[in-house]
């Protein structure tokens, strides 16, 4: 069996259905002695370029193991719903079990990483180049 990493985006209005979706996937999975490693549900999220005048879609991320019937079986699924708006397929050489970014980003409680890391403190290396500029002009 291979590995694969399935995220798709669900219509917005069918948000709701996506739980009964995720069983339904599941099911296609033990059916065909497959395994799901990871699967994260990451929400509604604003689209970059709209889908069919779509500006938000519920995206949700799948690791699994399967074989090829069961893929093909995943991917008929994916394209005659109309719940559905887009699905990406990839391989993977290994099962991924960690959280993904995003997954991680939306634990955090006190802010993204970015925050973190503007309050992080400077480096002991070179401190001329961590100053700002109009520090630099004063000196």
């Amino acid at each position: 069996m291979r590995h694969y990493e399935v995220v798709f985006l669900v219509h917005p209005d069918q948000s709701e259905q996506v739980p009964a979706m995720i069983d339904r996937y599941k099911g296609i999975m033990a059916a065909t002695s497959g395994q799901v490693h990871r699967l994260e549900d990451w929400g509604r999220r604003q689209l970059t370029h709209t889908i069919a005048k779509v500006h938000k879609a519920h995206y949700v991320l799948m690791n699994i193991e399967c074989t090829k019937a069961a893929l093909d079986e995943l991917t008929d699924a994916f394209r005659f719903s109309d719940a559905v708006l887009r699905y990406l397929i990839i391989h993977r050489d290994e099962a991924v079990t960690t959280p993904s970014h995003l997954a991680k980003s939306a634990d955090d409680e006190s802010g993204s990483g970015r925050d973190k890391r503007r309050e992080a403190p400077a480096s002991d290396g070179d401190a001329a180049s961590d100053t700002p500029v109009a520090a630099q002009a004063a000196e």
